[in-house]
């Protein structure tokens, strides 16, 4: 499967092509909607998120509430446009309307792509980076990966994501894999938070970044369960699931680090303490006692449930900015300053775990026949009951 987005933060709005789905699928725009609505969510958004209500169009790929097997299109309508038409008007304008464009970029942000960008496409007005470069595009992202979550779903296999760690804040380490217990927390918490006493002191130190005109960060964790064993391969590195996995997580906006299982801490402790020792039943087959490899061994799932954590650096976006240079005067000045959060910790934990889904899905199409849903079903099946009498 690959996928395209297209669309800039104040555009028209973000088109997605998803293609090499499996004929057959069930998808309905409500299922990827559900998916949208928690992107939004999360304590310390800003005002974008009360201007916006993500909604999917399906334009293509699906006929009567199933997949057929062609490329699948939709559109996610940005209701912001109405006010940036002038601003990011498609039609070409005279070069003396030009110059006097409103809300014309020349001071570089610190911690965002504006100044790599102009460089690199030669861009005078640093808008045309930060239209594209904006955490916006998550929203196409998190639509592709909530088609690749309907798709796991079907394949037994399922997802959930809560926050750990907000600005130093750390939650109570919790080992908990059961996937609903999971998702019916983080989705009652503001901040997506399993520790509730955690979540209280989250938003309490939220609410005062606010005020300084600051932001912080985090770290997020996905947990991805009914994994069969063996998915990826040992062979060459660019068939590694958990490097893909790491690529991919790395890719959101402002993620800056990733782990599986215990992660760093495993250069903390002696190989006894980091290795899981493995068990066989005749119930379930091979499984591993512990899980500190978060679910991968040489660049393959083990069965055991995948755990991904990943972390998220404060939103360079500040409400009292950091100094830069105008890029036309060369002179010092403040950075610019667009709508920003002041935590999006707990809606990046949302994006990760569908960019998570995304190569979980993925692999099990490469891996497994997948141009018919059914017998994707069979064969996965199939292999689950060799791989237990292995």
């Amino acid at each position: 499967m690959r996928y395209l987005t297209a669309g800039e933060s104040h555009g028209p709005g973000l088109t997605v092509i998803i293609e090499g789905l499996p004929a057959g699928l069930s998808l309905t725009a409500e299922e990827i909607n559900e998916s949208l609505r928690l992107r939004q969510g999360g304590y310390g958004r800003g005002r974008r998120m009360q201007i916006e209500k993500d909604q999917v169009k399906i334009t293509a790929g699906v006929r009567h509430g199933k997949t057929i097997g062609s490329p699948v299109s939709f559109f996610v309508e940005n209701k912001d446009w109405k006010h940036w038409t002038d601003i990011m008007g498609i039609e070409p304008i005279a070069e003396e309307e030009e110059k006097n464009l409103r809300r014309v970029v020349t001071r570089p942000r610190p911690g965002h792509a504006d100044l790599n960008g102009g460089i690199k496409y030669g861009h005078r007005d640093l808008r045309n980076v930060l239209e594209r470069s904006s955490a916006r595009e998550t929203a196409a992202r998190v639509a592709v990966g909530a088609v690749a979550k309907i798709l796991l779903k079907e394949l037994g296999v399922q997802l959930a994501s809560h926050v750990v760690e907000i600005g130093g804040v750390k939650a109570e380490s919790q080992r908990i894999y059961e996937i609903e217990h999971i998702k019916e927390i983080a989705d009652q918490s503001p901040v997506r938070c399993l520790d509730p006493d955690a979540a209280q002191k989250m938003m309490n130190l939220i609410d005062e970044t606010k005020k300084n005109g600051n932001s912080i960060g985090g770290i997020v964790e996905v947990i991805a369960d009914g994994m069969p064993p063996g998915v990826g391969s040992h062979v060459h590195y660019d068939r590694k699931l958990d490097a893909r996995i790491a690529g991919a997580v790395v890719s959101i906006n402002a993620f800056k680090g990733v782990e599986f299982g215990i992660g760093f801490e495993a250069a903390r402790q002696p190989g006894s303490e980091v290795h899981d020792e493995i068990i066989w039943s005749e119930e379930q087959g091979y499984y591993r006692k512990t899980n500190r490899l978060g679910g991968f061994e040489g660049g393959m799932t083990t069965g055991m449930p995948i755990v991904v954590r990943g972390v998220m650096k404060p939103i360079p976006t500040l409400y009292k900015p950091l100094m830069s240079v105008d890029i036309e005067t060369k002179e010092p000045f403040k950075a610019s300053v667009e709508r920003s959060d002041a935590c999006a910790v707990p809606a990046a934990s949302v994006v990760c775990e569908h960019v998570v889904a995304w190569e979980l899905a993925c692999a099990l199409t490469e891996q497994f026949y997948s141009d018919q849903m059914e017998k994707m079903k069979e064969q996965i099946n199939e292999y689950r009951r060799y791989a237990r009498e292995f």
